[in-house]
């Protein structure tokens, strides 16, 4: 069990008990569902479900309104926590915190306009599709975006008149809890409920045959159990899961400016992110001052105390467990690669360079700050090894050519594919994972689809009623001449 994230045994259930992963000081403790809890929480969003989904969608739309202001006046509180349980920076906490806000807003003004189609049929009958609640809606959220994540899930699911339970991740469940009650309030009793608990109770909810969709962000491995759970429910599965996203650097740009780019992918959040880069294929042409560049951008990043602690002890283990056998099988540390001394849970950002294709650093998500970088001789290869994996998420390539660029796009099997910028998109740029990353639109206007089920209305006039014998005009009879 990680020395950050703790279960103590208390007669009816556990304590799950945090642990500051920058000084590893106690944070706090809370106690765990129980399975009755979950039995308690799926019949309770069951029994709220119906007057929720009669409720008008603009009425909808404006409690989740009046949630997105509750979540932004509890802002300042919940960043404090965030940082307390992750260790991420208190400014990122509030952006993460900004997003979940805008993201209420924008589903609060795009749920009652959530609208089928008309269809072409008989001129004198109508045809058209109405877009239903599926109905119990789970939602498993991550520890690293935890408010933006959740409020996306949560807001899209609410909107269009599903009932939600929402367990969110062990690793900040104080956070979790605090988020639950400042949402909560803002709709009618029992129409959002939040459980604390880990991956058993995860488990649980997705096996429960009350619920009618669920709707994860969490790793591979994770997300696998639940579709096959889902087999035997019926739920729907909306998974956004692991990714090991490549960077494929073209030899006709500027190596500096590339380096920043990959630091910014490798490094934000301290790697953990799911759309993070994982691995770099540069061209040989100017991988000497890339590497270079790179090396100075982690240095910088490390001397100047920029670099908070991954989200626990267990997670940093983890990251250095592949960069150690990449340095094994050949790959040199140039910056970081060795676990800090003091409290804590700290990694430096790190780059990796002579890495090869069979190492787990290449092949397998990392999730922490680090780099790793494979020189190739021509687009074309990085391009084919930036296409080999399981995983499908996303993928970045910086070239000043436009037909790489489009060769890029047409063969790279991902949900996204980011042409010269690591980050960054118009809003409503919803995706759908590829491979072990997932499946199913997990935000956008799609996503009010992914929440919604489809009937097909056909409205036919009956015939005219026929004629009454008893009251019927008798036929006026002609004699034979």
């Amino acid at each position: 069990m990680s020395a950050i994230v703790q279960r103590v045994h208390n007669r009816a259930s556990e304590m799950i008990v945090i642990r500051d992963p920058r000084t590893g000081e106690d944070v706090g403790s809370l106690q765990e569902a129980v399975p009755l809890h979950v039995r308690k929480a799926v019949n309770a969003s069951r029994a709220a479900l119906q007057a929720w989904a009669a409720t008008p969608p603009a009425e909808r739309g404006s409690s989740l309104r009046a949630a997105a202001r509750a979540l932004a006046e509890a802002a300042p509180e919940l960043a404090r926590m965030n940082n307390r349980e992750t260790g991420r920076p208190v400014d990122e906490a509030l952006a993460g915190i900004a997003a979940g806000v805008s993201t209420l807003e924008q589903y609060a003004e795009l749920g009652p306009v959530h609208r089928g189609h008309s269809l072409r049929g008989d001129p004198l009958a109508s045809d058209y599709t109405v877009a239903e609640p599926r109905g119990v809606a789970v939602a498993l959220t991550p520890w690293n975006d935890p408010v933006a994540v959740a409020c996306g899930l949560i807001g899209a699911a609410l909107v269009t008149g599903n009932t939600v339970i929402h367990k969110p991740s062990e690793r900040c469940p104080h956070l979790g809890a605090m988020l639950g009650e400042v949402l909560a309030a803002a709709f009618p009793p029992d129409v959002l409920i939040s459980l604390t608990g880990g991956s058993g109770i995860g488990a649980l909810l997705t096996e429960q045959t009350g619920v009618d969709v669920v709707a994860h962000v969490g790793s591979s491995a994770a997300g696998a159990r639940i579709a096959r759970a889902s087999n035997l429910t019926g739920a729907h599965v909306i998974r956004e899961n692991g990714g090991n996203d490549p960077l494929v650097v073209d030899d006709d740009v500027d190596p500096v400016w590339a380096a920043e780019q990959a630091a910014v992918g490798a490094f934000s959040n301290n790697g953990q992110i799911c759309t993070a880069v994982e691995r770099i294929y540069v061209h040989r042409a100017i991988a000497g001052p890339f590497c270079s560049a790179l090396e100075s951008q982690a240095r910088r990043r490390n001397r100047d105390g920029r670099m908070a602690p991954l989200v626990d002890v267990r997670m940093r283990d983890a990251v250095h467990r592949q960069v150690e056998q990449a340095l094994e099988s050949g790959a040199r540390a140039v910056e970081g690669g060795s676990i800090p001394g003091g409290p804590g849970a700290f990694y430096p950002a790190t780059v990796l360079l002579d890495c090869t294709a069979d190492m787990d650093i290449m092949a397998e998500e990392t999730f922490g700050p680090v780099a790793p970088v494979q020189v190739v001789d021509s687009f074309n290869e990085g391009l084919r090894l930036a296409a080999c994996g399981r995983y499908g998420l996303a993928a970045t390539v910086l070239t000043g050519q436009i037909a790489h660029a489009q060769q890029a796009i047409a063969a790279l099997p991902v949900g996204t594919v980011k042409v010269n910028e690591v980050f960054g998109g118009a809003p409503g740029g919803a995706a759908q994972p590829r491979g072990e990353s997932g499946r199913g639109f997990g935000y956008g206007p799609e996503l009010l689809d992914e929440f919604t089920r489809v009937k097909v209305v056909h409205l036919a006039a009956p015939p005219p009623p026929a004629a009454d014998p008893a009251t019927a005009v008798p036929a006026v009879r002609r004699e034979a001449p």
